[in-house]
């Protein structure tokens, strides 16, 4: 019975070893970080690795980290660069009509309301995009475009994200609870992935194409039947199963 406790293929050691996977994604995530713009792709590359741990799909954490890094940094820098300009413009407008403008209170009241509901839009976007980054093939427009539509498609799974990320957040750094705050230093921001990717992995499976549907040209994801295939939807790993499982 010990033996078996003590087997590093025991459910409950494997659980453990991902937070200690999560603990190198972190220093990884940070120090990749660094320089502001290569956010996007460091925050894929967490992606990646806590996707595949949220599917037991384990694997090695630094290679997974650098292979998706290096591959989609491009698209993802773009992505990350985008999503600063917008939230810069959303946090200067609001607080631009929350602390500032002395006009009329009802105007006031109207633009934070319009403005409030665009940061919930821009948080439920920004919490599937680079998970979609990491997991799909796909340009930079179709890729804003498929998380916005997967987050109201499915939206008690969107909320659930966004009051979680939210409320451990506040916690550590608003009320700065000191175990959570702790919690936050030893794990960051991959924590936050690791607990998002549960919530999206069986999302992202309903979209994955089946291994005896793989071809060259997949259906992409909310098509019309007139848009050309073109555009599709492309698992990332998922296409060529005996490479991937060498990078693991």
């Amino acid at each position: 019975m010990l033996s078996g406790f003590f087997n590093y293929d025991n459910p409950v050691w494997r659980f453990i070893g991902k937070f200690g996977d999560l603990i190198l994604l972190n220093i990884l995530w940070l120090i990749f970080s660094i320089p502001i713009f290569t956010i996007g792709a460091s925050t894929t590359a967490v992606y990646y690795v806590t996707l595949k741990l949220a599917r037991d799909d384990d694997g090695y954490t630094i290679k997974s980290f650098f292979k998706s890094f290096k591959e989609n940094f491009k698209q993802a820098t773009v992505i990350w660069l985008v999503l600063l300009a917008i939230g810069a413009i959303l946090g200067v407008d609001l607080y631009f009509f929350a602390r500032l403008y002395t006009g009329s209170g009802t105007l006031k009241t109207v633009m934070l309301t319009v403005f409030l509901a665009m940061t919930i839009v821009y948080a439920a976007v920004f919490m599937y995009i680079f998970p979609l980054q990491s997991r799909f093939y796909n340009t930079v427009k179709k890729t804003f475009f498929n998380a916005f539509f997967m987050s109201l498609r499915h939206l008690f799974r969107t909320i659930g994200m966004i009051v979680i990320n939210a409320a451990l957040i506040a916690t550590g750094f608003i009320f700065v609870i000191p175990p959570v705050l702790m919690i936050f230093m030893l794990f960051g921001f991959p924590l936050l992935a690791f607990i998002n990717s549960y919530i999206l992995s069986p999302v992202f499976e309903q979209y994955m194409p089946k291994k005896e549907e793989r071809s060259d040209e997949m259906r992409p994801l909310f098509m019309d039947d007139e848009e050309p295939i073109s555009s599709s939807l492309m698992g990332k790993g998922d296409e060529n199963p005996k490479e991937d499982s060498k990078d693991m």
